[in-house]
């Protein structure tokens, strides 16, 4: 079979080739990706060589390239990460997101359509709970919660979701969809939490936590997630929305503090050290208070469970960072730098 992952470079699409790709000699992997800051081929060395492996740098939000895409590889299966995922950045401008995550995904779509016989083909698409709003001190969101995004990434994410839905009812396109919790884990671009986090602890820069660090996720560990979003492929049934969570419902700052104890103990540091970093700063706009998902679907229907505990997850990805200083340095671009600084240094202390 020939499997398209757009985003392959990201976070979690790199993840999720590093899994497959050895794992299924019989089938061909074609990585599309428009290679954006955040996408790194180093994140692919090990798979990179592979037969079964190709890379395609392509912008999914330009029709025509699409179209040429599947003209040459003929994919039969689309599993789609590609996406502007930083919420930060979507407020900061919201554009990029409006035409990679609404145009891109309507392209992929449109190929779909036009090169894919009636119940041919399969359209994965990997979406998030942000899509759901803010929950209160209670509840969790299951398949079936009402959609309230906050921000403009939640928001073009909650757009593509329709639009998936939309070509499945109207055109009959076979379609899957994945709305997971916050991911964390190897290879994790370092303007998001826990890799910021980690590595301002090894360098002794301030640890940035919005607000009162009050707000609460669900952390999932990124390969438990690549395991689900197969056995969703492999096993699941087409139209059907599937929530994967991480059983891991923690406050920002809980995390935060987990972090300095971690690396206090890999690196030797005092961990007193550590928590003196912790500066909180003024809150971001439309911050969502706290998010949970009820898994209980994909575990009852297709027997998926996360592996990784929290602990065991951070600790994976503390010791990865800590042993990946090359990699680290090689995504830390200029740009990358001064959107640091536009960010987090401009704001003041709550």
């Amino acid at each position: 079979m020939k499997i398209l992952v757009t985003g392959g470079a990201g976070f979690i699409g790199s993840n999720f080739l590093q899994l497959l790709v050895p794992r299924h000699p019989e089938h061909e992997f074609i990585n599309v990706d428009k290679l954006t800051y955040a996408a790194n081929l180093e994140n692919l060395r090990e798979v990179a060589s592979l037969p079964n492996y190709r890379l395609e740098q392509v912008d999914i939000a330009d029709g025509p390239a699409v179209d040429a895409l599947f003209e040459r590889h003929a994919p039969e299966l689309v599993v789609h990460f590609a996406a502007e995922s930083h919420v930060d950045r979507s407020i900061l401008g919201p554009a990029e997101f409006v035409r990679t995550n609404i145009e891109g995904t309507f392209q992929l779509l449109e190929a779909c359509r036009k090169h894919w016989k009636t119940q041919a083909g399969l359209f994965h698409h990997v979406s998030t709970d942000e899509v759901y709003g803010s929950l209160g001190a209670t509840g969790l969101f299951t398949e079936e919660t009402r959609y309230d995004p906050s921000s403009p990434y939640s928001a073009s994410k909650a757009s593509s979701d329709h639009l998936v839905r939309a070509y499945a009812r109207t055109y009959g396109l076979r379609t899957r969809v994945t709305n997971c919790s916050n991911n964390y884990g190897p290879y994790q671009f370092p303007e998001k939490l826990i890799p910021l986090m980690i590595l301002n602890c090894l360098e002794r820069k301030p640890l940035p936590v919005y607000g009162k660090g009050e707000n609460i996720r669900d952390w999932l560990y990124v390969g438990d997630h690549c395991e689900a979003i197969w056995q969703v492929i492999e096993a699941g049934k087409d139209g059907q929305t599937y929530n994967i969570g991480g059983h891991n419902e923690v406050k920002n700052l809980d995390v935060v503090h987990l972090l300095c104890s971690i690396v206090a103990e890999e690196t030797g540091t005092p961990e007193a050290e550590l928590r003196a970093l912790i500066k909180f700063v003024q809150d971001r706009p439309g911050h969502d208070l706290r998010y949970a998902i009820d898994a209980s679907k994909i575990q009852r229907e297709l027997g998926w469970t996360p592996r990784e505990t929290f602990d065991t997850g951070l600790r994976k990805t503390v010791r990865w960072y800590i042993q990946s200083a090359d990699w680290v340095r090689q995504v830390r671009s200029g740009d990358y730098r001064k959107w640091l600084e536009r960010n987090y240094g401009t704001r003041t202390s709550a």
